[in-house]
């Protein structure tokens, strides 16, 4: 049996790795070179760590594993023939299976691509951030924004998480350095309660922690576009800001659109529970590129979920008649990190818990990157779960 994957990020490398575990012929395609470790770039602004930590080669994971990298990007993708054109021209086609784990795109403001920072865009953005942020430490100062943006048509693709980390870590690291009263930082976002996908009593928490570490914030109205100084909301108001860190909310994939796939309203692969594409047979989606089944309002994309996911299909690939859902495991599953320590979030339909985690939860959070780059690369046994 041969399997395609379109996708080296966290369900693209784990439905590898099992597959090729019960010896099936495996070939991963990537638009980079490695596999990169997002939850942990949360401290490349703040020199913590650089984009060597968080990155594996995909040719070392290839080899560790037994499966072959072509890195290039898909240009086209014919899910009835089967089908997938790459930039280089190559053409792909023989496979028996394809799982569809490419991620997702962003949902575009005008103004974003030219003057905003993502920590869960290209990895080159998390190293800018942190040239930007020290060359306003060597000014003497200056005016932080942090936020993120929604998707109406689908707020699984919501991420906030990560906003919130990046923003009390650098914080903390002013303050470390004895200057955070040169700086003043900002939280927006457009939604009421950004956050409320992790319960109330978070909501509460991040309320008091946005106070504790006088973090100014303005929510609750609608981004019109970013300008080199600033964003400008819909009420004409507009935020100064010398450097804006944006996360935009998910959307489709772009290369989904003419893949004559069935596609939900925000663009993403409608799938059954088994994350087959029904219609089209030996055709997987996974991670962000599928969209959620499920009626909850809190149900968020995240990395754990992909890789459930990811372990389903090739459960499911190998044992037709034995098939593994990933709803069951459908839950928000993180350690937020601060920078002096972290808070440990779970959300389910019947918990929502916050627990904080001083000092010892940073080193958690340190721990477990170090925990999924080796155990990545087979140097280290998997834990059951993780």
């Amino acid at each position: 049996m041969r399997v395609l994957i379109l996708g080296g990020g966290f369900a693209g490398i784990e439905s590898a790795i099992f597959l090729r575990k019960n010896g099936v012929d495996v070939t991963v395609v990537s638009d980079r070179d490695f596999f990169y470790i997002y939850p942990t770039s949360i401290w490349i602004p703040t020199g913590e760590c650089e984009l060597s930590d968080v990155s594996v080669p995909l040719d070392n994971l290839g080899e560790a594993h037994g499966f072959d990298v072509i890195v290039d990007e898909v240009s086209s993708l014919d899910a009835k023939a089967k089908s997938v054109t790459l930039k280089s021209g190559t053409t792909l086609e023989g496979f028996d299976k394809i799982i569809i784990a490419m991620g997702h795109h962003k949902v575009q403001i005008k103004g974003m691509k030219e003057h905003t920072l993502s920590i869960c865009g290209a990895p080159e953005e998390a190293v800018e951030l942190h040239a930007r942020l020290d060359a306003l430490i060597q000014k003497g100062g200056g005016k932080l924004t942090f936020g993120f943006g929604g998707n109406p048509k689908d707020k699984s693709s919501v991420r906030g998480g990560p906003a919130f980390e990046v923003m009390f870590n650098v914080h903390n690291y002013l303050k470390k350095r004895k200057l955070r009263d040169k700086f003043e930082l900002t939280f927006f976002a457009p939604m009421q309660r950004p956050g409320e996908k992790m319960g109330e009593k978070a909501l509460v928490m991040m309320d008091k922690m946005l106070g504790m570490t006088n973090i100014d914030k303005k929510i609750g109205k609608k981004i019109v576009s970013f300008e080199s100084d600033g964003i400008i909301f819909e009420d004409g108001e507009k935020l100064v800001s010398d450097l804006t860190m944006f996360i935009s909310a998910g959307k489709g994939h772009n290369i989904l659109e003419s893949s004559e796939l069935p596609l939900s309203e925000a663009g993403y692969v409608v799938t059954n529970e088994y994350n087959e594409v029904e219609g089209f047979e030996d055709i997987y989606a996974i991670g962000d590129s599928a969209m959620l089944l499920g009626e909850n309002d809190w149900k968020a994309k995240q990395g754990h979920v992909a890789e459930v996911m990811a372990r389903n299909v090739a459960h499911n690939i190998l044992n037709p008649d034995d098939k593994l859902s990933y709803i069951e495991h459908l839950n928000i599953l993180c350690v937020m990190d601060i920078g002096n320590g972290a808070a440990f979030v779970y959300r389910s339909n019947t918990s929502a818990k916050m627990i904080p985690l001083p000092i010892i939860g940073h080193w958690m959070k340190k721990g477990w990157g170090w925990y999924c780059k080796n155990s990545k690369l087979g140097r280290i046994p998997r834990l059951p779960g993780l």
